[in-house]
Formats: structure tokens, C-alpha cells, sequence
């Protein structure tokens, strides 16, 4: 997820990676000419200069960035300073360090004698180190659920217009580990208050870049927008994993009518709609958007029932851990007929955290099954794993196929792979099955199928919107790049709580960005998701691999995308903020700021990984 700054920063969560790792030699070499590989941290408190953070006096950091402020004054000494470790002597070579600057949008407005303005003086100072460090500089361009800080923020949240509702009407607000979160709307009209805050900031900012002096211009290697733009849902702190109960947006009037209008050009009439869904509504204004669980709430009709599974699709997944790597597939079988491979790699870095014999975070498998087409009943789905020739039985799970008006279903036992060992019997496995539960029961809803589409559609039309604003107002559509979260790197997440997939495919306008967390950062999946994709020249905007078990993984993972072809990687972060300006203890953040004596999460030696790379 989206990492926060200052005193205000909270644990975002793993994600995504990309890359497996190449002998030294081959990492370096790029072509003559070649674009050089940035590695350009994310660096918080720019706003606190040298004067106040050695003046005892001055507390807390706000007062500090005050005093910065009045006498503009910024941290650009201290951000010199501490990339001259990294890369001393400058920028130069294959490799080059820069930084990643954050201007978040909403965050930049003040009250004045006429309303909400820019605080262009804050503006300004944020963009000043671009002139004043001689290095490449990533900017970011945040505005999504996490900008939330400031007076504005106060008053959007009292105006639905701005925010995305869950079915009981009500905004799906959160907190991420102790920051605020804000489900602004994805409706992309500029009249709604929010988007006209957001695009106004935008607007400006690119006013403010082109009056830049032209060697700062060109420090510019990328811009990254808007942040992880997705649906929201309760729990955001830790609920990526939720299949039970689930809760979605967007169920705004504003959405809702949008969802009937996306149906109206899909079908094309209601006849053609009933046809193909079995679903007798006089008109398209009548159509629901789904949001009952048929479990526990009566319903009008089988169109409003949505639960995790209403789509008609049923995920097996669970992890794997084989040191020896003695299996060499997995493949589903379905009432004892074999389906197709099960993809395995994924990011699973709570089982990495867990167990101190599991050294590679990267054991997820998941496939997510198509149950549509099957008849009501019980089936069986059996993992089936295939080791020298032989064949072993990794998990099994039954599940229940309920017709829509819940009749009872056949209780007869579903046909099954047998005479099959557990693969555990195999030295060094371990695995375990995290979904779905025992005599899952599932109800397909066509319409919820259409209703998750549309949500993912959504998604891209404001992404859409939002990078149309930035070339309009003359950012160079060359370096405009998405901030991007990809779920389905994480075997255990429900990609259908956030509804990202549109933005993530091989056709959109601005150049790919996704953040790389844990085992995503150095994993076959990824590298396939980009091969398939034929990106090139693609950003991470933030990048941490959280490990500390196997020396020399750190390394390996930002060479991997170097190879690859990145443009830039963005680590995750670092901060010249003094102690005593941060809060106590330990939190999910801390863990993961990049320094040399900090061996949380692996961050020492991701430490003196980025100090190799680009001093090699």
C-alpha cells in the first residue's frame, strides 16, 4: 500500500516485485546510450531544514517545519547530504541516486479571505530541492485516500458528493495503523468538490514545473499519480484477506446510476440483458446493484445477492514451502478430472514472517476457479502435486453449489483423484490450504459479475481522468507514470475488494508504476505479469523486499530490475529526521526505514544493497 511520512506515517502493508536476480556482471551491463537505472528513495521531512532540527528549542516537528517555512528554509542540505552517502561524488554511471518527492494535493490548501487556496509557498519549498540538489528527482503526485491531513480534508468528508458509499449509505472512512483514511469518490466530474480541489492542485503544480530553470526540468525523471487508486472497504488496516461478510463500494447514487448506464451499453436492451442473465427486471432503472449476502438477508431478488464468491468464481489457494524443490507442478482437479495448473510464487510474507525454516517469502499458490457452468451439488477440488514422476495429494476441499432459490442440492459425493499420498510425506515440504473453507457453499450471480466489472471500470475512468488533467496542463506525457498496487501478487488478498485490474493492463496511456513489497520484489509472477504486459521503461515507486534471512536478497532483487528494464525503483524510505522529532516505539513504518543500523525487516541490508548497486 501507499506508504505515509513524517510523524504521521503508517504501515502500508507488502506488495507486489518483480525479477529474479543475474550475476553481477550481467546486472551492469546496459547499452551505450542507455537510460541510466534510478534509484531514487522515498525521503520524508524535505520541509524541516538544517536551523530547526538543531535547535533543541523547537518542538514538535510541526513547529519545526513553521519555523523552516516562515524564513524559507527546506531540508535540501540534509537530503544532499545523506544521497552523497549512498552515491558519493554525484550522480554519474549506469546506476545514479536521486529521490522521491511527495506533494500531496488536498494537504496544500489553506484557508483565505476567499475561500480554499493553494498554499503555493508550500509548493514552491517542496518543489525548491529540485533546483537546489543537483540529482534525479521522482515526483509524486499523491491525491488519493491517504491525503487526508489538512483543514480541507475536514470539510470534503461532510459532503457525500466527495466519497465512495457502502450499501448502507454510509462513506467507508478507516484508519490505516493511526492515519486517516478518506474514500473520496470515483466519479470523475470536475464540478464535485474534491475533484475540483484535486484537479485545481494539479494544474498549478504543473504551472510551478514549468517555470522550473531548465536544468532542474531535466532532473525530472518521472512523475507518479494520484497513489494506489482503488475501492475501499472496511478494515482497510487488515482486511486485503476478507472473503467473509465482505463489504464494497460504490453504492453512491452517482455510482449506482453510472452502473445502470455501463449496463444499458453492454446489453443494449433489456430484453438481451434478461436473455443472457436470467434475470426478469422490467427495466434497466429497476436493476440492483448487488449487495445482499443471501445468507443472512432477505432479497427482493437473486440479482442483489453479493458475497466474495458471487461472481461465479471459488479461489484455491494456500502455500507451499519446498526447500529441496522437489514438486514440480500443481494442477487442479475438479470431481476428479484435472482442470489446469495452479500458479504458485506468490507473495506470502506473513508465512515468511511466521515460521523461521520458511527462507523465501515467494510460496503462495492460488488459481481462481470458474464455477459458473458447474452443476448444483457437492464437488470436489483436489491440489495434486507432481514429484519425480509421481503424483501427491497437497489439499483437498469440497464445496457446495447452491441453486438460486436455495433448493437443496444433491448430497452425493463428488468423484475424486484417489490412491494419492499427502505431499508432506515428501522431506522439507510444508503447505497448508487457506481457501476456500470446507463445503464452501456459493451462489452465482450474473449481476454480480457485471457489478464487479464496473467497479474495475470505474477505477480506470479516474485514472483516465486524472492523467488527461496532467498532459492538459503540460506535464510531459513521457514521464507521467500510474502508483499502482497489484493484489494478485498476494496469493491470500481479495483483488475484488479493491477492483484495480483495468489499470494494470498492457493498453493504458501513462506509463506502468506499481509498488513492490516482500517476496513481490524478486519474484517469477512478476516477471511475468511484466513480460506479458511488454513493459518497458516501467517505475516502482516504492519498493522494500522485508528480508533479512538469506544475505544478498536485497541486492538480487534491484538488479533483477535493472535487467528488466526499470526506469527507476523508489526504496522505501529513508528519513534525516531526528529522533526526537518521531513518535515512540515500533511500528509497521519504522521497521522499514533504510538505514545501517536498523535490522528490522531486513532494512540494514537493503541498506548496503542500494550503497553496492550504485557504487559499483
Amino acid at each position: 500500500m501507499t506508504r505515509r511520512f513524517p510523524t504521521r506515517a503508517a504501515w502500508a502493508g507488502l506488495l507486489l516485485a518483480t525479477a529474479a536476480g543475474l550475476s553481477q556482471a550481467q546486472a551492469g551491463a546496459q547499452p551505450p546510450g542507455a537510460e541510466p537505472f534510478y534509484l531514487v528513495p522515498t525521503v520524508e521531512g524535505l520541509l524541516l531544514c538544517d536551523e530547526a532540527a538543531k535547535n533543541l528549542k523547537i518542538f514538535p516537528i510541526e513547529a519545526a517545519y513553521a519555523y523552516c517555512g516562515k524564513r524559507k528554509l527546506d531540508g535540501s542540505a540534509a537530503l544532499a547530504r545523506l544521497l552523497d552517502t549512498l552515491e558519493p561524488g554525484g550522480p554519474k554511471g549506469t546506476v545514479q541516486v536521486g529521490y522521491t518527492q511527495t506533494l500531496k494535493l488536498l494537504s496544500l490548501y489553506k484557508r483565505g479571505p476567499k475561500g480554499w487556496e493553494l498554499d503555493m509557498a508550500q509548493v514552491d519549498t517542496l518543489l525548491r530541492p529540485v533546483t537546489k540538489v543537483a540529482r534525479p528527482v521522482v515526483l509524486y503526485l499523491a491525491a488519493d485516500h491517504f491525503d487526508t491531513i489538512g483543514p480541507l480534508a475536514k470539510e470534503l468528508r461532510k459532503d457525500r458528493r466527495n466519497l465512495m458509499l457502502l450499501a448502507d449509505g454510509t462513506p467507508a472512512e478507516s484508519n490505516y495503523f493511526g492515519y486517516p483514511i478518506l474514500p473520496y469518490t470515483l466519479q470523475t466530474g470536475a464540478d464535485i468538490p474534491v475533484n475540483r480541489y484535486r484537479f485545481a492542485a494539479l494544474q498549478a503544480i504543473a504551472r510551478r514545473i514549468a517555470e522550473l530553470p531548465p536544468e532542474a526540468r531535466k532532473r525530472i525523471v518521472a512523475i507518479t499519480l494520484l497513489g494506489e487508486l482503488h475501492h475501499m472497504f472496511p478494515n482497510f488496516e487488515s482486511g486485503m484477506g476478507a472473503y467473509e461478510d465482505i463489504r464494497v463500494t460504490d453504492y453512491s447514487a452517482a455510482s449506482v446510476a453510472g452502473f445502470r448506464q455501463w449496463l444499458r451499453q453492454r446489453y443494449g436492451s433489456i430484453e438481451t440483458f434478461r436473455a443472457r442473465t436470467g434475470l426478469a427486471y422490467a427495466g434497466f432503472d429497476a436493476v440492483p446493484a448487488p449487495s445482499k449476502n443471501i445468507r443472512k438477508e432477505a432479497l427482493a431478488s437473486f440479482g442483489e445477492h453479493y458475497d466474495a464468491f458471487a461472481d461465479g468464481t471459488l479461489p484455491f489457494s494456500g502455500w507451499l514451502w519446498d526447500p529441496q524443490q522437489r514438486i514440480a507442478a500443481l494442477d487442479l482437479y475438479i470431481d476428479g478430472k484435472r482442470h489446469g495448473p495452479v500458479p504458485r510464487g506468490f507473495n506470502r510474507l506473513d508465512v515468511y514472517r511466521a515460521d523461521e525454516s520458511v527462507l523465501d517469502p515467494n510460496v503462495g499458490y492460488r488459481i481462481d476457479f470458474d464455477f459458473s457452468g458447474l452443476a448444483p451439488g457437492r464437488h470436489r477440488a483436489q491440489i495434486v502435486a507432481e514429484s519425480a514422476g509421481a503424483r501427491y495429494e497437497l489439499a483437498q476441499a469440497e464445496f457446495v453449489v447452491v441453486p438460486r432459490d436455495q433448493a437443496a442440492a444433491s448430497d452425493k459425493a463428488a468423484p475424486a483423484v484417489t490412491g494419492l499420498q499427502n505431499a508432506q510425506v515428501l522431506p522439507g515440504v510444508k503447505s497448508w490450504l487457506d481457501l476456500p473453507r470446507s463445503l464452501q457453499d456459493v451462489y452465482f450471480n450474473p449481476l454480480a459479475r457485471d457489478w464487479n466489472q464496473y467497479r474495475a471500470v470505474q477505477v480506470r475512468a479516474f485514472m483516465q481522468a486524472f492523467y488527461d488533467v496532467a498532459v492538459q496542463a503540460g506535464l510531459p506525457a513521457d514521464k507521467l507514470y500510474s502508483h499502482q498496487i497489484v493484489p494478485q501478487v498476494n496469493s491470500s488478498w481479495n483483488p475484488q475488494l479493491l477492483a484495480v485490474g483495468d489499470t494494470l493492463a498492457a493498453d493504458t496511456p501513462w506509463k506502468p508504476g506499481f509498488n513492490l513489497y516482500g517476496g513481490a520484489t524478486d519474484s517469477a509472477w512478476v516477471r511475468g505479469f511484466v513480460a506479458e504486459r511488454h513493459w518497458r521503461g516501467y517505475g516502482v515507486p516504492e519498493f522494500h523486499p522485508q528480508q533479512w534471512k538469506r544475505p544478498g536478497t536485497a541486492l538480487k532483487a534491484l538488479r533483477s530490475h535493472q535487467q528488466a528494464g526499470a526506469r527507476f525503483v523508489s526504496p522505501y524510505y529513508f528519513s534525516p529526521v531526528p529522533q526526537r522529532f518521531r513518535p515512540p516505539g515500533i511500528h509497521g513504518v519504522s521497521r522499514m526505514e533504510v538505514r545501517p543500523d536498523n535490522p528490522l525487516d531486513g532494512s540494514a541490508q537493503f541498506y548496503d544493497a542500494i550503497r553496492a548497486l550504485a557504487q559499483e
